[in-house]
C-alpha cells in the first residue's frame, strides 16, 4: 500500500480527521498535556497518544487525531526502543555489567511495575529483545533497550543495579522508536507551532507534511482483499464470511488484518474462524458517503 500516494489524494481536512502526527516530546510536559495541546491548536474533537512517556522523558510520541484515535490500541501494544544513561552507585567493569545483562535481562523477564504507576502492582512477563551498553564513562553507562510495550525502563535499570549488588538509577531517557514511528521522522513542538501559524496564515504545506494518514496501520498488519460485492455489507458492520474472500488467507485465530477496497481503507478485523465466519470487525471506518 502506497501511503504517500494516499496522502497526496487526501485534503488537509481528511488528514486531520483520520491522521497521526509524530511528535518529539520535550522534557517537562506529560504525554497527556502534549496530546491536549495538539487537540487545542488544531481545533480537533479528540486526540490520543501511542504510549505514555514520563514528564522528564523525551522522544517519540505519536498522536492520533480524531477518528484515528480508534487505532491507538493497535499501535500502543507494539515494541518500543529507548536510549538512556544509567548511573551505577559504584564503579564496575563493562564486562561485569554486560554479563549480568546477558544472564538476567534479555529475553523474557519478570517485572513488577514501580510504586508510582497507574497499574496494579503485580508481576508480569515482558520481553527484552535488545539491551546493549553503547558507551561507558566512569559510573555512567549509555544504553539502548528494545523491548515489549509496557516495560518500565526505570524499573529495569533499578533491578539491574540490584542484581549487580551496587544499586543503579536512570539519569536520562529518550524513546527513539514507538511501533513503526521513529525519531528521525518526528517533529518538535516548535516545528508544530510554526506549521500551525503558517496554516492559520493560509499556507497548509508545513502542517500537511507532518500528517500521516491513518492508513499507515497497513504497515503493521496484513491486508486482506474482499470481493467487491461484499464491501458495502462489511462497511455496515457485517462479519467477513469465508465466501467474501478473494482468495484463501493463511491467518490464524485472533490475527489482526486490514481491509482495503483498492486504496480505500475499510477497517481492522480479527480472525475468529467460527464455522462460515472468517473474521469480525474491530474498527470500521465509515465515511458519510458510505451510509
Amino acid at each position: 500500500m502506497d501511503i504517500n500516494k494516499i496522502k497526496q489524494k487526501k485534503s488537509l481536512k481528511e488528514l486531520l480527521e483520520f491522521g497521526i502526527i509524530n511528535i518529539d516530546k520535550p522534557s517537562g510536559p506529560t504525554s497527556f498535556q502534549v496530546s491536549e495541546y495538539i487537540k487545542k491548536e488544531l481545533n480537533l474533537k479528540k486526540t490520543s497518544h501511542f504510549g505514555t512517556l514520563d514528564p522528564a522523558v523525551t522522544g517519540v510520541l505519536p498522536i492520533a487525531l480524531n477518528r484515528a484515535c480508534r487505532l491507538t490500541d493497535f499501535f500502543i501494544k507494539k515494541d518500543k526502543t529507548y536510549v538512556g544513561i544509567m548511573h551505577l552507585h559504584k564503579e564496575l567493569s563493562l564486562e561485569e555489567v554486560k554479563n549480568k545483562i546477558k544472564e538476567k535481562f534479555l529475553g523474557t523477564i519478570i517485572q513488577k511495575p514501580p510504586v508510582r504507576s497507574n497499574v496494579k502492582r503485580e508481576e508480569r512477563e515482558r520481553e527484552i529483545k535488545k539491551f546493549e551498553i553503547l558507551e561507558i564513562n566512569g559510573k555512567e553507562f549509555l544504553f539502548l533497550v528494545e523491548c515489549e510495550a509496557g516495560t518500565y525502563i526505570r524499573k529495569l535499570i533499578h533491578d539491574l543495579g540490584t542484581e549487580l549488588k551496587v544499586g543503579a538509577h536512570m539519569l536520562e531517557l529518550r524513546r527513539t522508536k514507538a511501533s513503526i514511528f521513529s525519531e528521525d521522522e518526528s517533529y518538535t513542538l516548535y516545528d508544530f507551532e510554526r506549521a500551525v501559524k503558517e496554516y492559520k496564515n493560509g499556507n497548509e504545506m508545513f502542517l500537511r507534511n507532518m500528517l500521516i494518514p491513518g492508513e499507515i496501520i497497513s504497515k503493521l498488519y496484513p491486508i486482506v482483499r474482499i470481493k467487491k460485492e461484499f464491501i458495502k455489507r462489511i462497511i455496515h458492520g457485517s462479519p467477513i464470511y469465508k465466501n467474501f474472500l478473494i482468495k484463501d488467507e493463511r491467518l490464524k485465530l485472533n490475527d489482526i488484518f486490514c481491509v482495503f477496497d483498492d486504496e480505500k481503507f475499510i477497517g481492522v478485523f480479527r480472525v475468529v474462524l467460527d464455522k462460515k465466519i472468517f473474521a469480525k470487525p474491530e474498527f470500521v471506518f465509515q465515511r458519510i458517503n458510505d451510509t
